[in-house]
Formats: C-alpha cells, sequence, structure tokens
C-alpha cells in the first residue's frame, strides 16, 4: 500500500451569531488521518459529530478553514471549491451520496446521468466513446442496457443506487466516498448493493472512505475505523480490533449499542452508557475533553486537560485520558 490522501490538521469553522455575538461552529477541529491506496476506511458517529462536513472537505465542494488535504501528493485543500468541479483531480476522487432519488436529476435519463461525467472529466469528447463508457460502467454494476433511457421516477432504488455508482465509477477514481449509500433502501437491496461494491473496489483497485451509521456494516466491509465526536476523531484503528476492544468510553457506547455488547470482559451498565446532552460545538471549551458530562469516567484532568489522540497500541489511536486498553 502507499498514501492515498492525507488531512493535516483539517479544521471548519462556521461563523455564527449568538446573542449578537460573533462565534464559531467547530465541525471539523484539527482532524489529522491518512487513507491507503485500496484501503477501505470506516467513519462512524452520531448526528452533528462533523461526518458530513468532512466529507464536503475532502470532496472539495467546502474550502476548510486551515488545514490541508492531500491527494496523491497534491495539496487539493489549495484548490477552491468553486474551482475543483473542472479540476483534473476531480475525476480522481468521486461519491456516491446516501439518497439515490435526491442525488439524481429527474430530468435526465440513467444514460444521460452517467455520460455528464464522462463529458466533464474524462479526455473523451466524441459521442460514440462517451456512450461507449456509459454503457461499460453501466455492465459493471449489473445495469441493464434497456434501462439506461429510462428517467429516475422508472426505476426501483436499487436501480437507481446502481445508476448512481455508475456515474460515479464511470471516471475510475482511485477514491470513492460513500455517505450512507445504502440507508434509503430496503434491507434485501442493501446487501445486494454492498456486495457489488465490495466487489467493484477489488476490481477496480478503488480506496473507501464509507461514511455510515450501520456498525455493523462498517464492523463487515472496512479494513480500518474512524469515530468521530463533535468535530474531532477520539478513535481510530483496525476495525476488528476498534469493534472487539473498544479504548474510548464514546467508542464503547456505540458497539454496546449493537445485538451481542462488548467483547471486551464483562462491564457494568454505568461503564456502558453515555447519557447526558452533549456540550455545544459552537465555541467549546479548548481545555476540557468534549466528552465530560457524558462520560462514566469523567475525571477533574478532564475538565481542565483535552485530551489528545495518540498511539495506545500498534495501529490503535485514542483521545481518552483513561483508555480502556494499553499499548
Amino acid at each position: 500500500m502507499h498514501l492515498l490522501l492525507e488531512a493535516l490538521d483539517l479544521v471548519k469553522h462556521f461563523p455564527v451569531k449568538v446573542h449578537r455575538k460573533q462565534k464559531h461552529l467547530h465541525a471539523v477541529d484539527g482532524l489529522n488521518f491518512k487513507i491507503e491506496a485500496g484501503e477501505t476506511v470506516g467513519l462512524v458517529g452520531e448526528s452533528g459529530c462533523g461526518k458530513s462536513t468532512l466529507v464536503r472537505l475532502l470532496t472539495r465542494t467546502l474550502d476548510p478553514s486551515d488545514g490541508q488535504v492531500r491527494f496523491h501528493g497534491n495539496s487539493i485543500g489549495l484548490i477552491p471549491a468553486r474551482s475543483m468541479a473542472t479540476h483534473p483531480l476531480r475525476r480522481e476522487i468521486q461519491m456516491v451520496f446516501q439518497d439515490p432519488t435526491d442525488s439524481l436529476n429527474p430530468r435526465y435519463t440513467a444514460r444521460q446521468t452517467i455520460a455528464e461525467s464522462v463529458r466533464l472529466l474524462s479526455e473523451f469528447h466524441n459521442a460514440e466513446k462517451i456512450d461507449a463508457e456509459v454503457v461499460r460502467a453501466a455492465d459493471m454494476v449489473g445495469l441493464p442496457q434497456e434501462l439506461l433511457d429510462r428517467y429516475p421516477h422508472q426505476l426501483s432504488g436499487g436501480q437507481k443506487a446502481r445508476v448512481g455508482i455508475a456515474r460515479a465509477i464511470v471516471t475510475r477514481p482511485r477514491l470513492l466516498i460513500l455517505d450512507e449509500p445504502t440507508a434509503a433502501l430496503d434491507v434485501s437491496v442493501q446487501a445486494v448493493i454492498l456486495q457489488l461494491l465490495d466487489r467493484l473496489k477489488k476490481e477496480l483497485g478503488m480506496s473507501f472512505l464509507f461514511v455510515s451509521h450501520d456498525l455493523n456494516v462498517v464492523r463487515l466491509l472496512c479494513d480500518r475505523v474512524m469515530v468521530m465526536y463533535l468535530g474531532q476523531i477520539v478513535e481510530s484503528g483496525p476495525a476488528q480490533e476498534v469493534f472487539h476492544r473498544p479504548a474510548h468510553p464514546y467508542t464503547r457506547a456505540l458497539i454496546a449499542s449493537l445485538p451481542g455488547g462488548l467483547t471486551q470482559g464483562e462491564a457494568s451498565d454505568a461503564d456502558l452508557l453515555v447519557g447526558g446532552d452533549p456540550q455545544s460545538p459552537i465555541d467549546p471549551d479548548p481545555q476540557r475533553c468534549r466528552l465530560l458530562g457524558r462520560c462514566p469516567r469523567g475525571a477533574e484532568l478532564c475538565g481542565k486537560q483535552s485530551p489528545v489522540l495518540q498511539s495506545i497500541a500498534a495501529g490503535r489511536d485514542v483521545a481518552c485520558h483513561f483508555p480502556s486498553i494499553q499499548g
């Protein structure tokens, strides 16, 4: 493997007014991580933790407040979001959206939807060559050619999902970002689409950033997992290690909600539950752990010194003063 994407002290703060005072909402707050070529990385965390903002930063539809995004050696964080749509590197980073119905233009047929990516982002300009690429992508995702001239309202949920995937892979990207790609589908269709994505990853040699609330899917599909809480990564490591031996109390609470719960020894209910309300992401105290108030391990130190993400074992990083495992 070699390094494909790297985030360096990545920050996104949104200005907001509170009681007529200018403040900032810390959506993404100093993230550092890497994605290797051919790797599938899962990104998990409850709603409002900053996952969607991070996705927009990585796909360069949103400019960072600070920090860098490097892709295959190029500082794409320096490319303005408004210019990225037509930049040569756009074809290398593609996205599959959460709701295939909302993400498809109702006035475009499936063929036109897929062809638009080819026309805008590839070297093909001849109509026959563009259509050949469309047909190739449709075949790869299992979309029958007789459906290519149908509009979204004439397609089933699974078929629309295949159109969205074909649109993303037709440019042969190196990184595919999947934002809850099966959340809007029936359970029976979800499994088929996940199997399709896994096959395409192997055939095309892509890397995946898989954003999901479904922890079981992340556990099955991902090589590595990152856990976000209020704009920060609080734990990362190999998926099987994180799921079997969660070190951060927030991660333990997420995994405890799964059928079967935790596998690391016996734990009391107080150790598994995260209660109370989360802190406000608006100008949070930089000296205070953001989980304090919901954390069963909260101590005086946690209110005076915010923990930083650091290694506790081979390949395991945790931002906690009192992690459950030690290196």
